[in-house]
């Protein structure tokens, strides 16, 4: 059984190596009609792909690798399968459509195998073997196109996470963080990394935060800010927690948070009058004006 297995890996080599140009012609023709958006892969490109795979899946079936990792487990078609599912979503193709690009080249493969394989046994046996390698590859086409997917939504919500949380300059040494929603572990990250970065290009000495627009504080968003004003005080700067609603308050209250060691104030007006007082005011004769700048916005 394993002689017969060596033989169909060999007879496979063969053909496709001496039917390329048909193989690939074959392709390109199936990929114009197949696919969603028309002119994306020009009639070249395709050529050049086809003929990628074709050298690839040739050199997989002649080299001393297990059937089951040709298309997973050897660098040269996996990286030729995995470009090709990268570079055809961004030309926004479908992931049907570029798994149906591999079992078309299966297609192609099988119709040659038929005609030059006499051998109905090893004909049998060949297109067993391209049926398992070429779906294989298809669905890593598959699985590359849903990972590049999900990259690409989590960069996403990283830049939306960035917009929703500014750094804005109140005044001289003085910053804040208006925060709206809810302070998850992703968002509060990233309102540190801002906040710090933001203290050490303006050398602030004061960093308002402000929960007006946090629904709700239970022991985790309680946890995140106080993370925050640690690493702002390690920056240098003081923190003031502002927006403390009556209902925050007692919420706070009730689950014994203890925030005696942070600054708070009712309202951001009142957090920019201690902020100030903090910082001295202004120097006198100094320009205040266009003081209020908004900060880290992509």
């Amino acid at each position: 059984m394993l002689g017969d297995m060596e033989r169909a890996r060999g007879e496979i080599a063969r053909v496709i190596g001496e039917h390329r140009d048909r193989i690939a012609a074959a392709w390109v023709v199936a990929q114009e009609s197949r696919l969603a958006s028309p002119g994306a892969v020009d009639a070249e490109e395709l050529r050049e792909e086809a003929e990628t795979l074709i050298a690839c899946l040739r050199e997989g079936l002649a080299a001393a690798v297990p059937l089951d990792h040709v298309v997973t487990g050897f660098p040269p078609i996996k990286n030729a399968v995995t470009d090709l599912s990268h570079r055809w979503a961004r030309l926004g193709v479908s992931a049907t459509a570029i798994a149906g690009a591999i079992f078309a080249l299966k297609d192609a493969c099988l119709e040659v195998l038929a005609e030059e394989i006499s051998d109905i046994e090893l004909r049998l046996e060949a297109t067993q073997l391209i049926h398992r390698l070429l779906d294989a590859a298809g669905l890593l086409t598959f699985q590359t196109y849903v990972d590049s997917r999900e990259e690409i939504i989590q960069r996403q919500n990283r830049q939306l996470l960035e917009i929703s949380t500014p750094v804005v300059r109140l005044w001289r040494k003085v910053l804040a963080v208006p925060l709206i929603g809810t302070l998850d572990s992703a968002r509060a990250q990233i309102v540190m990394e801002s906040l710090l970065q933001a203290i050490q290009e303006n050398e602030a000495a004061v960093a308002i935060i402000d929960i007006t627009g946090v629904p709700t504080v239970d022991t985790a968003v309680a946890q995140h800010l106080m993370q925050t004003v640690a690493a702002t005080r390690l920056m240098g700067a003081d923190c003031i927690l502002s927006g403390i609603r009556p209902q925050i308050a007692q919420m706070i209250a009730r689950l014994g948070i203890d925030l005696s060691e942070i600054i708070t104030r009712s309202s951001l007006a009142d957090a920019l009058t201690a902020a100030m007082r903090m910082v001295d005011d202004v120097s006198p004769g100094e320009d205040t004006r266009g003081e209020s700048t908004l900060l880290n916005v992509p």
